[in-house]
Order: structure tokens, then sequence, then C-alpha cells
């Protein structure tokens, strides 16, 4: 438990090697999917501070810990210390060098058209027997969202990952679960951003060394800097307070 939430223990390839497994056993079953989402410092912060936020995260089966500072505290605070950060961006290549050998979809819903085309476009260029059966941007009304729904059971992926941001992407899916014909469901965030080469990452040294966020607010200054420092003091807090 940390911040309040309970966080996931297992490493990126025991995660991989579980979704390909839940994917592979969802196969022709009328099951719920399995819904995995991610939790950092700025999730930690906004469901301290908003009860709503932190009962969508508690409607997932699974929640990874997208933070190297979630790793470090839990050493300090946990019995049960969490192996490694799982972060989103690493855990879609690891899933998609075991989907391309098991023959697992892909199903990329979120970012707007042109990143979510280059993101897809990106994946099958570094995993080419990876297959897609579909995608979307993440920019639709409304109005549009039993089509959405009724375009992705159309083609039935094994894995949808949806990258439409904290907590629309929380909340798409706690309308959705149990109408979506999928195997898993993956949050996703900003993943299509980097993906499509949007956003760029940091080096491997600042990411080994837990900057990675040092690194986002360099490149993203005005959005980022505001939010580090609003939402950093309140997860530090939900982290002592609410972690065991």
């Amino acid at each position: 438990m940390l911040g309040g939430l309970p966080i996931d223990r297992l490493t990126i390839d025991e995660t991989a090697d579980g979704f390909i497994d839940r994917a592979l056993g969802a196969r022709g079953a009328d099951t719920r999917p399995f819904y995995s989402t991610s939790a950092n410092g700025q999730v930690l912060a906004l469901c301290n501070r908003t009860p709503t936020y932190h009962d969508l995260m508690m409607e997932a089966d699974q929640i990874h810990p997208d933070g190297t500072p979630m790793v470090l505290f839990s050493k300090l605070l946990s019995a049960r210390p969490i192996t490694e950060r799982v972060a989103t961006t690493d855990l879609v290549h690891a899933v998609a060098a075991r989907a391309q050998r098991a023959g697992v979809t892909f199903y990329f819903l979120g970012g707007d058209e042109d990143v979510n085309a280059k993101a897809v476009a990106a994946m099958q260029s570094a995993y080419p027997r990876l297959r897609f059966v579909g995608r979307r941007n993440g920019y639709f009304p409304p109005a549009e969202e039993e089509e959405v729904v009724a375009e992705i059971n159309a083609v039935r992926p094994d894995i949808l990952w949806l990258g439409l941001g904290f907590p629309l992407e929380q909340k798409f899916v706690s309308r959705n679960l149990d109408k979506l014909q999928v195997g898993v469901v993956k949050t996703s965030g900003g993943l299509f951003d980097f993906l499509s080469g949007k956003n760029p990452r940091a080096p491997v040294w600042m990411q080994r060394a837990g900057l990675e966020w040092a690194y986002r607010m360099i490149n993203e200054p005005r959005r980022l800097t505001v939010r580090y420092l609003m939402t950093n003091p309140i997860a530090v807090y939900a982290l002592l307070r609410h972690s065991s």
C-alpha cells in the first residue's frame, strides 16, 4: 500500500508475461477484461485530494508504480517493497516483443490523429510481426463513445492501450469495462506522445537515476514545473501518511 493505493510488486517482465497469458486466456471467453493502470506522484496527489479519483483507481485489477520515488519510498516504508518501476513507456515494448511471438493483437486508442498514427507506425517498424487490428485518436465527443466501443469490439483486440490521460482514461474504463470485448485494458497516459517521437525520453542514465521527471520538466517547463510544484508535496504527504 503506497499513498493509499495498492501497488503491484511485479517486475516489467512478469507483468508483460501476465498480459500475454491473460490476453490469450480471454479469447473466446465471455469474461470481463483485465484492467491494468498506473500511478505516479501526480496520480497519488489527485487521489489524495479528490476521493472520486481514488475510487476510480480502486476499480483497477492492477496498479503499476510508474515513478521511481514510489519505489524508493516503498523501500523505506513497506515491509514488502516494490521491485522496480514499471513505466508504461518500457512495458509496452516488453509486451510487444512477446505479443509478436504469441500472435497477440494490439489496439491504440488516444492521442491526436498524427500522434496516434505515428505511434502505431513506430511500433510496427520496431516489431514487424506485431499485429494491430485497429487504432483511433482520442478526440471524439461523448456522443460517439458508444460507437468507439463498438468499433473496438468489432475487431476484438487482445490488448487495448488507452492513452487519454488521467483521469479521462480511468473514467472511460469505468463506463465501458463491462462492454469491452478485449482481453486486457491498459491505461497509458502520454505513451503515444513518446512512441510517436512528439516527446523525447530522457537519456538512459537519467532514467536509471530516477531523473526522468527532471528531463521532462526541462523539455516542458511551463506545463510541468507548475504541476510538480502543486502535486509533489501532496504526493510525499500521501506516501508518508498512507503507506504500509
